[in-house]
C-alpha cells in the first residue's frame, strides 16, 4: 500500500442455522485444585502466567491423537490431562438460543431467557448505548447458563453482514445496510458482549473477559438459496473496492479496534477461493493487515462449511484436503453439524496436508480465548463465576427488552390519526385483524431460544382493557380468500378502529431461504383495501423485513403505518406503546425500502454496489429512487433541527425527494471551514488514521410541538473530490436525543473521524482527497 497519494492521505486498505440440536457437551470447569496432577502442576493453571504461555502448555502437554480429537466444535477434551469435553457452538444473537452448545430446561430455572428484539430492529433506534446494554444482559444471561453447565462460553454472534440486498432471508439478522451504522453498532456491542468496559477485564491481557464473541460470517455473505445458487457453494465476485469500501469494514471494528476473540469465516468464496480456506482473508487481511494476533485469537468456520470446501465448492480433492488447506490458511476449528457431512481431522494430519505445528497453533489460538474467559481460574478469583439464575431476565430485562423493541419501531405514515387514544371498554371496539395480531413465538424471529413469555397485539389489547374483536389475516397467498376476508371484514364492521398486523414472517424469509419478491403479498394488501374501505380509521403495523409500502403509502384511506420487524418477548405491548402515545417514535428505517421491481432490476448474485450494467446501484449510496430512504422515520412532534454556532458551518438549506414530504429534507452545510490534512493528521495519536477525529458537528434539536419524543439525529457527508463516480451521500454520524420535551431545544455533538469523510479508491486504499465536502442533517417537520 502506498502512504500518499498526491496532497491526500491513505488511511489504510482498508452461520449456519441453530437447530435445536444437542451434543450433551456443555462447560465443566476443569479443576485446577483437585484434578489430576498432569492439570494441577500444568502452567495453565498459574493464574500469575500470561493467557498464551498457559494455553501453550496445556496444548503441548497434548499428544497428537489428543490434539486432533479437539478440532472440531464437539471437542472431546482429554481425560488424561483434566481437561473435560467441550462444545463450541453456542448461539445468542438477541438472546441466548437455542444450538448444540445450550441446553434449556423443560420447565424451572434455565428454561428460558430474555429474548430481545432481532437486531435490525433495535439498531433502527441508532442508540448505541442501548445496545451496549443489550449486550450486556445477553452475555449477564450467557455466563449464567456457561457457570450452571448449561451453555459454553463462546458464542456464535453478532452476524454483521452488511443487509445490502432486500431478498437476503438473513438480513434481519443483521444491523442494516450501512458499514458505518454497522460498526458503530458493533463495537457497542462487543463491548457489552465481552465486558470490556468492565473492571474485570482490561486490554492488558489481564483479567477475565465476560464470554467469547465471534463476529460473523467474514466475509461477502448474504445469499442463502436463490436461482439455483446456495450459499455452502456460491462464489462471490467482489472487487478490490467493493470489498474493501463495504463487505470489510464490520470486521475490521471487529478484529483491529475491538479484538473481539473470534470470528467465524463463512460458506461462500470470495473470487474463487472458498473462505475458510483464503488464506488472503484470513491470513493477510485479518491477522496480517489488521493485527488481530493480541490474544492470538481464532477463526471458527462456519458449519460444515469446511466439508463444503470440498462437497460444494470443489476446491479440493478430500475432506480431508479441505480440512488440511483451511487450517494451514488460517481456520482454526471446524463446526459441523450432526449426522451430515464428515470433516476429516484425522485424514487431514495422517495424510499430509497439514502439519503438527499448524494443528498446535490453531489449539493454542482457542484455548487462550478459553484462558482469558477465566476457563482455568478458580471460580471464587473471577466474578463472573457467580452469575446465577437470579440474573436471567430480571425485571430490568425485561424492560429493556420492550424498550428496545418500541425504540426501534418506526413511523412510516400518519395522517394525524396516531397517536390514538384508545377508549376502554365499550366506548371503543377495536378490529386486532392480520396473521401478526395473535402473533406470540414468531416475534422472536431467527436464532432464538425459549423466550419467559411472548406478549402479543392481543395479549397487550387485554392488558389496556379493551374491547376487541379478533380475526386472523393470510400470509403469502396470491389470492385473498372469504375464508379470511369474510371474518376480517365482520370484525371491521363492528370496530371503531383497524388495526392490521400484517407483512412477512419466517414462512417467508429465514436462513437457507432468500426471497424472490419484496412487494407486500397480493391477499394482504387486497384485505387491507377492503377493510380501509371502510371508513374508519385504518392503521397497519408492519412486521417482518421491509416490504415495498407504496400501495398503503399511496392509499388514503390508510391513516398509519409502522415498521415493527421482529420484535422479541413483549412485541405487542411494545407496537401499544407506540400506537397510544406511551412512547412517541423515533426510530429510522436501518435500510433502503426499495421498489417491488427493484428485484428484476439486478440479480442477487450481482456484488457491486456501483451502478452499472444490470444494477441500478445498490444501498442509499448508490440508489437514488427509494420508496423510503435508509434513515427515514417520523414524529408525533415537530422537530426542528440545525447546526449550532461552531460547528463547521452555520447555514443550511433543504433538498427535497427520495420521498420526503414538502419541508422533509436535509440540511446541507457548504465548505465553510479549510482544514488541512496533514494538520488533522498531525495532532492525532492513535495508530490507525482512518480513527483520527475531525472537529465535531454541534447541533441543535428544537421540539416545536406538544409531544416529549426522542430524536435521532443522523448526519450524511457527500463530495466530489477524487475520482467518478461519487455516492450520493455515506452516513458520517448519528446520535439519539431522549426525551426532549415540547416546547425545549436539545443539543448534541456529532462526532466524526477521518475515515468517515474518506473513500476507497480501486485498489481498496483508503483515500482523503483534498477538495470540498458537504454535511447533510437531516431536518424534518
Amino acid at each position: 500500500m502506498k502512504s500518499l497519494i498526491g496532497t491526500a492521505v491513505v488511511l489504510g486498505f482498508l452461520r449456519q442455522g441453530a437447530a435445536q440440536l444437542q451434543s450433551g457437551i456443555y462447560t465443566h470447569y476443569p479443576d485446577c485444585v483437585n484434578g489430576p496432577e498432569l492439570l494441577t502442576s500444568n502452567l495453565v493453571c498459574d493464574t500469575s502466567a500470561s493467557p498464551a504461555a498457559r494455553a501453550a502448555a496445556i496444548i503441548n502437554a497434548m499428544n497428537i491423537t489428543e490434539k486432533l480429537a479437539n478440532l472440531l466444535d464437539v471437542a472431546n477434551g482429554t481425560a488424561r490431562l483434566g481437561l473435560p469435553p467441550y462444545e463450541w457452538w453456542s448461539e445468542a444473537l438477541h438472546g441466548v438460543a437455542g444450538s448444540p452448545g445450550v441446553n434449556f430446561t423443560a420447565e424451572g430455572e434455565y428454561s428460558y431467557a430474555t429474548s430481545f428484539p432481532m437486531p435490525i430492529l433495535f439498531s433502527a433506534a441508532f442508540d448505541d448505548p442501548m445496545v451496549q446494554d443489550i449486550a450486556t444482559v445477553i452475555s449477564t444471561e450467557a455466563r449464567a447458563y456457561s457457570n450452571a453447565a448449561r451453555a459454553g462460553l463462546d458464542f456464535f454472534t453478532p452476524n454483521i453482514n452488511p443487509f445490502k440486498d432486500p431478498r437476503w432471508g438473513r438480513g434481519s439478522e443483521t444491523p442494516g445496510e450501512d458499514p458505518t451504522r454497522i460498526q458503530g453498532y458493533v463495537k457497542s456491542l462487543l463491548i457489552g458482549l465481552e465486558g470490556t468496559d468492565d473492571g474485570a477485564f482490561n486490554t492488558s491481557g489481564s483479567g477475565n473477559k465476560k464470554m467469547i464473541a465471534t463476529c460473523k460470517h467474514f466475509a461477502g455473505y448474504d445469499l442463502e438459496d436463490w436461482d439455483g445458487y446456495i450459499r455452502y457453494g456460491y462464489d462471490a465476485f467482489i472487487t478490490t473496492q467493493d470489498l474493501a469500501e463495504y463487505y470489510l469494514p464490520p470486521f475490521q471494528t471487529c478484529a483491529r479496534d475491538q479484538n473481539v476473540g473470534s470470528i467465524m469465516c463463512s460458506y461462500n468464496a470470495i473470487n474463487g477461493v472458498p473462505s475458510c480456506a483464503n488464506s488472503y482473508l484470513q491470513e493477510t487481511i485479518l491477522r496480517g493487515h489488521w493485527g488481530w494476533t493480541t490474544d492470538n485469537n481464532y477463526i471458527t468456520s462456519d458449519c460444515n462449511a469446511i466439508s463444503d470446501t470440498f462437497a460444494n465448492h470443489n476446491y479440493t480433492t478430500s475432506s480431508a484436503a479441505a480440512e488440511g488447506i483451511s487450517l494451514s490458511n488460517g481456520c482454526d476449528n471446524a463446526c459441523i453439524v450432526a449426522n451430515t457431512f464428515v470433516t476429516d481431522v484425522n485424514g487431514s494430519y495422517y495424510g499430509g496436508y497439514v502439519t503438527e505445528a499448524v494443528i498446535t497453533t490453531a489449539l493454542i489460538r482457542q484455548y487462550e480465548a478459553l484462558v482469558i474467559a477465566g476457563y482455568f481460574d478458580p471460580a471464587a478469583s473471577n466474578p463472573y463465576r457467580s452469575i446465577g439464575w437470579d440474573q436471567v431476565n430480571t425485571p430490568y430485562a425485561q424492560a429493556l427488552a420492550r424498550t428496545a423493541a418500541s425504540e426501534g419501531m418506526t413511523l412510516l405514515k400518519n395522517d394525524g390519526t396516531l397517536p390514538y387514544k384508545f377508549a376502554n371498554g365499550t366506548d371503543c371496539t377495536v378490529a386486532l385483524i392480520g396473521m401478526w395480531a395473535n402473533g406470540t413465538s414468531q416475534m422472536q424471529g431467527g436464532y432464538s431460544g425459549p423466550a419467559p413469555y411472548t406478549h402479543s397485539p392481543i395479549y397487550a389489547a387485554q392488558q389496556l382493557g379493551l374491547d376487541y374483536i379478533y380475526a386472523t389475516g393470510p400470509t403469502n397467498e396470491s389470492t385473498l380468500t372469504s375464508n379470511y376476508s369474510d371474518a376480517a371484514m365482520s370484525a371491521a364492521e363492528k370496530a371503531d378502529v383497524i388495526l392490521y398486523f400484517g407483512g412477512i414472517d419466517l414462512t417467508v424469509e429465514s436462513e437457507a431461504m432468500d426471497r424472490y419478491q419484496i412487494a407486500w403479498p397480493e391477499s394482504q394488501l387486497e384485505l387491507i383495501s377492503e377493510l380501509s374501505s371502510l371508513g374508519k380509521p385504518t392503521i397497519v403495523i408492519q412486521m417482518g423485513s421491509m416490504l415495498d409500502a407504496t400501495p398503503l403509502l399511496s392509499n388514503s384511506n390508510v391513516s398509519g403505518l409502522l415498521w415493527a420487524g421482529y420484535p422479541g418477548q413483549d412485541g405487542g405491548p411494545a407496537a401499544f406503546d407506540i400506537l397510544t402515545g406511551a412512547v412517541a417514535p423515533a426510530g429510522r428505517l436501518p435500510v433502503t425500502m426499495y421498489p417491488a421491481e427493484y428485484v428484476n432490476e439486478v440479480p442477487m448474485t450481482n456484488m457491486s454496489l456501483r451502478p452499472g450494467p444490470g444494477n441500478p446501484g445498490r444501498t442509499y449510496k448508490w440508489f437514488d429512487e427509494p420508496v423510503l430512504p435508509f434513515a427515514y422515520g417520523m414524529h408525533y412532534t415537530d422537530f426542528q433541527a440545525s447546526f449550532s454556532h461552531g460547528s463547521p458551518s452555520s447555514n443550511y438549506g433543504y433538498r427535497h425527494g427520495n420521498g420526503w414530504g414538502h419541508g422533509n429534507g436535509w440540511g446541507s452545510v457548504g465548505a465553510q471551514g479549510k482544514y488541512s490534512i496533514q494538520s488533522l493528521l498531525s495532532g492525532c495519536t492513535t495508530a490507525h488514521p482512518d480513527l483520527c477525529p475531525f472537529p465535531s458537528v454541534a447541533i441543535s434539536v428544537h421540539n416545536a410541538g406538544a409531544v416529549t419524543s426522542d430524536y435521532s439525529a443522523v448526519l450524511f457527508s457527500n463530495t466530489t473530490a477524487g475520482p467518478a463516480p461519487f455516492p450520493l451521500k455515506s452516513l458520517a454520524s448519528y446520535t439519539r436525543l431522549h426525551n426532549v420535551a415540547a416546547g425545549q431545544t436539545a443539543y448534541a455533538s456529532l462526532n466524526m473521524t477521518l475515515g468517515v469523510l474518506a473513500r476507497r479508491d480501486e485498489d481498496g486504499n483508503q483515500v482523503l482527497y483534498p477538495g470540498e465536502y458537504n454535511l447533510l442533517l437531516d431536518v424534518p417537520t
